[in-house]
Parts: structure tokens; C-alpha cells; sequence
């Protein structure tokens, strides 16, 4: 007979917004049950760079959020052998100007982030060979970014779980949530899943890019739609590429709302000695299918900020899924639709760096305590009940 579990909350997804969210909340006193049909970071975590980043973030809501997430990575980092235990590197951030127009706006969004609180600093081109030697020359500038850093994605999120659990939070993995269970009057009273119930009054959608299911579990719309990226591994190197470094249309990139495909290259060495090359963005739903023209697009890219890449073998590609939203801001908080559902989710290719400030964020919504940042920006309900569109 399928057990039936009590708690305060149930987190749906145990990637990592969802591990953050089940750490916060266990922190602020509540009982957390964290469900995923897979395993941990089982999804679009386990195919991220581990990115925690302020340099890709225009002034507004996400960049305050960013800031926040920064300060609590550090905090964790900081906690006795647990930045160790995930490869916290906070390296910095070079995004590199080919042109003196794109040096130009590229000062403008830098002098934004300054008035917001961004470490942001001009770098002129003599210097950015200092900050890192193997960089083309020729161009015309760039922004040194101090606040950008590093975590391993899949064993940040692992070990943000094993924090929750310390509290006494509860991981179930491999079972599937078949359905949000409501009370007459339409309140959360838990879930189903294959395996059982599990009854709480709150209920928390951190499915990620398969956020728009489960909200559609609870009978509300998230247009929340997969956006394919591919990430190229070297072989192992020496620490030649010392930062993040990318080109200055990365950001362009990041804010566009197209579904066609786009490549800006993003250059970084990891502890373990591969470099990771992307980024590409599309939107083809949730095909998997590999792409050698987006491969070639994305080496091609990298050799440009740094020649020597020609030299180096690439070891694997790997693929994942953004979750996007179509005006770029996750969405976390209260659900007004559906009382006692809250949302986590739709943070596209940011949600390894704003977890903690999301999770954060959840955990005082929970608990009745006023939000740090201001969460109205991130109202899951600000696009209305609309179903989530097919991609194209």
C-alpha cells in the first residue's frame, strides 16, 4: 500500500532552483518534501555551465534578483567544507568588444549596472590581454565583471539537497506528480504522484522548463517554452582561459525573443581543466536532435576570442533546455489563481545563479515574512490563464 506523507510544503522538481527552494524553506522551519520523476538535476541543471552571473543582467528586477543570489552563493560558499564541495570559483567575467559601436553600448549597459550595484569596470584593449592572455587581439575594449563566478551545477544542487536534508527534508526521486490536489473550495491540499500522496497546504512548481505541466497539473496556464542550447567540452587543459569570457551580442542574445537560431560565443576554463564553449539559443521544442551547423557555429566562435582553441580537441557536446518566458523574468511567488501553489520556475538560462535569491524569496513568501526584493515583477499570473503555446 503507497504511503501517505504529511509535510508543510511540497517542492516539485529537484533541479537546482528546486533544491534551493526545499534549503530555504527547511531553514525558515517548514517540512519539505522534495519530488522528481528523475534523479537530482536530472534535467536542465545537470546540462548547465554552472554560471552564476550579474554581467548578462540589464538594471531592473532580474539584476536585483542576480545581486541577491550572489550574496547568498557567497554566504554558502563561505559555510565550512561546502564551497569546496561544489567548485565555487568566483573568477570574474570578461565580456569583450569587437567594435568600437559595440564598445559603446556595451559602456552603456555597464554604466547602468554601475547605478545598480554591479562591480563593473572598463577595461581598455592593452589590459585585456593582462586579464587573460590567450585572448585575440584586436579589439576594441571590454567590461571586467568581479561579481561573476562559478559553481559545478550538478553537485551545487546535490549538495544544496543534503543541506535540506540535515533539516529534515524529505527526497523522493524517481516518483511523478500526477496531479496537485485542491479542497472544495480550491485551496492546495498536495499531490498525487505514482506512488502515493503526499498532503501539504503549499505546493511549490520548480519542474523548470516543465513548469507549464505542472502548473497545468493545478489547472492554471504558465507559458513557460524550451529553449535548446548546446554546450561544446574541450579536452583537459592548463588554466588558459582564466575568467567567463564572452562577446559583447551574448546580451543582445540572452534578451531576444526569437525562436530562430542564435550563436554568440562564451568562452570558460572549469576547475577540472575542460573549457566550455557555447552558447546557442533556439527554439524547436524538446528536440534533442545534435546539430553539427550549431557545433560549427559555436567553435567557430570560440577560436575567434581565442585562437588557440584551434589546436584543442573537442571531448563531447552536450544538450539542454531553457526554461523561457516570453518576457524574460521567472516566475516565483504566490500563485492568486490557486491558493497555497507557488512558482519557481522559467528562469531560462539564469537559474543556476538566481536559485538562491529564488529560493530565498520562496522560503520567506512561505513563512509570512516580507520578501527581501520586491516579487510583484515575477507574479506567476501576470499573463493571465494562458496555456503554454507550442514551439515552432
Amino acid at each position: 500500500m503507497a504511503k501517505r506523507l504529511t509535510c508543510d510544503v511540497v517542492v516539485i522538481g529537484a533541479g537546482m532552483v528546486g533544491a534551493a527552494c526545499a534549503l530555504y524553506a527547511a531553514r525558515a522551519g517548514l517540512s519539505v518534501a522534495l519530488v522528481d520523476r528523475g534523479p537530482v538535476s536530472g534535467g536542465t541543471t545537470g546540462s548547465g555551465e554552472g554560471n552564476l552571473l550579474v554581467s548578462d543582467k540589464e538594471p531592473g528586477p532580474e539584476l536585483e534578483l542576480a545581486l541577491l543570489s550572489g550574496r547568498l552563493w557567497s554566504e554558502l560558499a563561505a559555510e565550512p567544507g561546502v564551497g569546496a564541495s561544489f567548485e565555487f570559483e568566483a573568477k570574474g567575467g570578461v565580456v569583450v568588444a569587437s567594435s568600437d559601436e559595440g564598445l559603446a553600448t556595451l559602456g552603456e549597459l555597464a554604466a547602468g549596472q554601475r547605478a545598480a550595484g554591479v562591480d563593473a569596470r572598463s577595461v581598455a584593449p592593452g589590459e585585456l590581454r593582462e586579464l587573460e592572455p590567450e585572448l585575440a587581439r584586436g579589439a576594441a575594449g571590454g567590461v571586467f565583471y568581479p561579481q561573476d563566478a562559478q559553481v559545478m551545477p550538478s553537485l551545487a544542487a546535490a549538495q544544496l539537497v543534503c543541506l535540506a536534508g540535515d533539516l529534515g527534508a524529505d527526497l523522493h526521486t524517481g516518483r511523478t506528480v500526477t496531479s496537485v490536489l485542491r479542497t472544495a473550495a480550491g485551496a492546495v491540499r498536495g499531490v498525487r504522484t505514482d506512488q502515493g500522496e503526499i498532503h501539504a497546504p503549499y505546493v511549490v512548481n520548480a519542474a523548470g522548463t516543465w513548469g507549464g505541466e505542472v502548473a497545468a497539473l493545478a489547472g492554471v496556464g504558465l507559458p513557460v517554452l524550451p529553449r535548446r542550447g548546446f554546450v561544446l567540452v574541450t579536452e583537459p587543459l592548463p588554466r588558459l582561459v582564466r575568467h567567463k569570457v564572452y562577446a559583447a551580442d551574448y546580451v543582445a542574445d540572452v534578451a531576444s525573443g526569437s525562436a530562430a537560431l542564435q550563436t554568440s560565443p562564451v568562452v570558460e576554463g572549469t576547475a577540472a581543466g575542460p573549457v566550455l564553449i557555447g552558447a546557442s539559443r533556439e527554439r524547436v521544442g524538446f528536440d534533442r536532435s545534435f546539430s553539427l551547423p550549431v557545433m560549427r557555429a559555436l567553435a567557430a566562435g570560440a577560436t575567434r576570442l581565442f585562437p588557440f582553441l584551434e589546436g584543442v580537441h573537442a571531448m563531447r557536446a552536450y544538450v539542454g533546455f531553457r526554461p523561457y518566458m516570453p518576457d524574460h523574468l521567472p516566475a516565483i511567488g504566490p500563485d492568486a489563481r490557486v491558493p497555497g501553489l507557488f512558482h519557481a520556475c522559467g528562469h531560462e538560462g539564469a537559474g543556476i545563479g538566481l536559485a538562491t535569491g529564488t529560493g530565498h524569496l520562496i522560503a520567506q513568501a512561505l513563512s509570512g515574512a516580507s520578501p527581501e526584493l520586491p516579487i510583484e515583477p515575477f507574479r506567476p499570473d501576470r499573463f493571465g490563464n494562458c496555456p503554454t503555446e507550442e514551439a515552432t
